[in-house]
């Protein structure tokens, strides 16, 4: 793989003047597939393989020809050199052999680009100067664009390719983790936005700190990210490890990456979430919101409380994904609670909402037998929670609106949620959402069955479709409890006042939406307009957005007071 990296590397002047010049037979052997290609149309395909779709390792400077606008790239901090502090025998000649190898003074590149016009301060790895390995130089460079980006209001974006921290240097290389690390917390109290890139390979100490602390994480296909190497785990666990271990895929089914996009998509994708971050003053987009006509009915009694579950259930019914389908554009679907798993009953992401970026976060049932069984029936585990918690303290963290969408018959009740904490994930969800300082709308499309609905329902306002419900218990739950008696659903239903109209009543819902599936974009369009213009409204609270939400819960309940 290194020879790879090699046959791609150009000197800087090079990469300045614009590009690559192959020879035009030579032939390229994919390590993925063992294909063959000509090595031009592996360049033009940006070091992807046409064939299979595999990943060349490919050097720091042409990875930034490849992902930055041309010519935008500005080095910083070229300034520094290492030394050998603990004059390890050798380490004199592998800093130059990696001099030699990567054209490079160090196994890192620092500056600023710009990736469709969104400018950012970045760092690139090298994996041809000691694959990468961070002493103490890398160390000093990627905390220094931190802090420089800190300072002058800039988001990073760094590409991690590295076997880890550098032995060499020993303990000041280990160091080098905590420096880093305290970096990106200087930069991320400051607001800033940090976008990590995880390439082939990223392991050991780098893995174990800045690498996986970006706000999103992306990876690119099948690149291996882990702290301890597959041989160092089988030897001590005495088991052979599956082939995915360690994959970008097995991260992102565990909870750990946000997605895995491909080389090509890259570019497009963090110009997007740069674009999304640019601002959290939403004001002149806020000024171009009008009133809306208000979409809030009084519910027509001809149907039972029992036939409006019914209705709540139907498999026919669209789901949360179709909703944010329709109502939302530019999306990038987030993953993963960065514990354990990417739960799939809860899906959420970043998207634009008229002209105002929103994190969406929605209950998922799925539209099929197969969608409904990977989605556990729109019952969550407390990785969705967790998911979904992650992605509202980000949306806070930015100043962005979050709009819930819940449907769902209740959090998942096993002994595994048990063990993973189902309770304590829904409290902390109750408690830290109280406390979002940004607008937060939740829409109950279909069941909201208690506290796993409740659980992404703390917000300013809530709407409920006409033939939703929200209640504490399902109707059978109610009357086989009760009354010992399932098939009693219908009198608990009624007995439970469950219903939309209720809801509102009660002040739990502050609208309800006439349901028109028929119609199905007009009345998204319409439900735009009226999520963005509360939007507004719950912006005009200022500082006391959460306050605001407090007291909205503060007054829900039905009590007497003994007059003494």
């Amino acid at each position: 793989m290194g020879n790879i990296v090699g046959l791609f590397r150009k000197s800087k002047n090079d990469l300045e003047q614009g590009g690559i010049t192959p020879t035009i037979e030579e032939k390229v052997r994919c390590p993925h597939c063992k294909s063959t290609e000509v090595k031009s149309t592996i360049i033009k395909n940006k070091m992807v393989c046409p064939n299979c779709g595999g990943h060349f390792r490919i050097g720091a400077r042409t990875r930034i020809r490849v992902l930055c606008d041309k010519h935008s790239f500005v080095e910083l901090f070229q300034n520094l050199k290492s030394t050998d502090p603990l004059e390890f025998p050798g380490y004199d000649v592998k800093v130059t052999n990696g001099k030699k190898a990567s054209g490079e003074e160090e196994a890192v590149i620092c500056g600023t680009a710009t990736f469709k016009g969104q400018k950012a301060a970045i760092f690139v790895m090298e994996p041809q100067f000691m694959m990468g390995s961070m002493g103490s130089v890398v160390g000093e460079k990627i905390a220094r664009t931190f802090e420089y980006a800190a300072d002058n209001n800039l988001p990073v974006v760094g590409f991690t390719c590295s076997g880890g921290a550098r032995m060499q240097e020993g303990i000041l290389s280990l160091m080098q983790m905590a420096k880093v690390s305290g970096a990106v917390g200087y930069h991320s109290k400051k607001g800033g936005l940090y976008i990590t890139v995880l390439t082939d390979p990223t392991t050991g100490g780098v893995s174990a700190s800045f690498a996986m602390l970006g706000d999103i994480i992306l990876s690119e296909p099948n690149a291996t990210i882990g702290f301890a190497g597959r041989r160092v785990v089988e030897q001590t666990t005495k088991k052979k490890l599956p082939d995915d271990f360690q994959k970008a895929e097995f991260l992102l089914e565990h909870g750990f990456v946000d997605a895995i996009v491909p080389r090509g998509e890259l570019k497009v994708t963090i110009a997007r979430l740069l674009l999304q971050h640019e601002t959290s003053d939403f004001t002149d987009a806020l000024q171009e919101i009008s009133p809306v006509e208000d979409l809030t009915r009084e519910v027509e009694l001809d149907l039972s409380a029992y036939e409006r579950v019914v209705a709540a259930r139907a498999q026919n019914r669209p789901t949360s994904r179709k909703y944010i389908e329709k109502m939302l554009y530019d999306c990038t679907e987030l993953h993963g609670d960065r514990k354990f798993s990417d739960d799939q009953a809860i899906v959420g992401g970043i998207g634009m909402l008229g002209n105002i970026p929103v994190t969406y976060i929605g209950i998922e049932r799925g539209g099929n037998l197969q969608e409904r069984i990977q989605c556990n029936f729109g019952s969550p585990m407390p990785d969705g929670y967790r998911k979904a918690l992650r992605l509202m303290e980000q949306a806070d963290k930015f100043g962005r609106p979050i709009v819930c969408f819940v449907d769902t018959a209740g959090a998942f009740c096993g002994e595994e949620a048990e063990e993973r904490g189902q309770g304590q994930a829904i409290a902390d969800n109750l408690m830290k959402m109280m406390e979002l300082s940004v607008p937060v709308i939740t829409i109950i499309i279909g069941e909201g069955g208690s506290g796993g609905a409740l659980a992404l329902s703390v917000a300013n306002k809530v709407y409920m479709l006409e033939n939703a419900v929200f209640s504490v218990i399902s109707a059978e739950g109610c009357a086989s409890i009760l009354w010992s008696e399932a098939s009693l659903a219908a009198e608990a239903a009624d007995c439970l006042c469950m219903t939309a109209d209720y809801m509102k009543e009660f002040g739990v819902a502050e609208r309800i939406i006439l349901e028109d599936f028929q119609h199905f974009d007009w009345m998204c369009s319409r439900l735009e307009d009226t999520v963005l213009s509360d939007i507004k409204e719950i912006y005009g609270y200022g500082k006391k957005i959460s306050k605001k939400r407090y007291e909205r819960f503060r007054k829900l309940g039905r009590f007497g007071e003994i007059s003494e």
